[in-house]
């Protein structure tokens, strides 16, 4: 098998990111699931954007197994490996990992993003959560696959619902954003990116920020998310 559905739609999704100012140099990945064969096309580890190709994308299996491909992958793979095992019966389909600035900032201060207006309430159903610092032998040993093991944790501990929050922030490190497809992802990755820009200019303006009330959280993001949505065309 060559894959070519995901490795087409992991290379568009990749080559997206630059486009879409998410990247500097090469800091950032996205890979993309194919659930039924239990394989997922991502990024290799280092490449220029500009010279990527679908062919480059490399097929790991759900054990972290390279399929296919001669180049090494992300980095980031176990991360995203992770997270595809955990997030599943949410849907998730496609990953996205950069170092955008406004949403580095916020993993880097190590603040949750709070939802401060429609905009965010429309993409993210809360605020966006940061993980704890990962402790020095998460750090020393398999660093990759507890990066997406801290975010999990930190899921299921504040009982979020990775469909409705589709990103975190890692501690220290930076984003990950998700989605059903891989253009949702990036979607939802830049989308963390303009409400991290909004908030600290927000917070420039009105230290000690207040989120929207509830029933307008819940009236935006149920109208594009709810089982009666009602924005867009279907």
């Amino acid at each position: 098998m060559n894959y070519r559905d995901i490795r087409e739609a992991c290379c568009e999704a990749n080559l997206a990111l630059p486009q879409t100012g998410l990247v500097d140099l090469t800091f950032g990945n996205v890979s993309v699931l194919d659930a039924d064969a239990g394989v997922f096309a991502i990024k290799p580890s280092g490449v220029e954007y500009d010279a990527l190709t679908p062919a480059d994308m490399v097929i790991v299996d759900l054990d972290g197994a390279i399929v296919e491909g001669s180049l090494r992958p992300s980095s980031d793979t176990p991360t995203h490996r992770r997270l595809f095992q955990a997030f599943a019966d949410a849907g998730v389909r496609s990953v996205v990992h950069t170092h955008s600035r406004n949403a580095v900032a916020f993993a880097q201060a190590g603040q949750d993003l709070p939802c401060l207006g429609t905009t965010h309430a429309d993409h993210f159903d809360g605020p966006v959560p940061c993980t704890r610092w990962m402790r020095p032998e998460e750090i020393a040993t398999d660093y990759e696959w507890n990066t997406g093991e801290v975010i999990v944790e930190c899921f299921a501990q504040r009982k979020l619902s990775a469909a409705n929050v589709p990103a975190v922030f890692v501690r220290g490190h930076g984003p990950f954003a998700w989605g059903e497809r891989a253009d949702k992802a990036v979607a939802y990755a830049q989308a963390l990116e303009i409400c991290a820009d909004m908030a600290l200019k927000t917070a420039a303006l009105q230290p000690g920020m207040q989120s929207i009330p509830d029933a307008l959280l819940r009236k935006h993001f149920d109208r594009k998310h709810g089982k009666n949505a009602y924005y867009g065309q279907g």
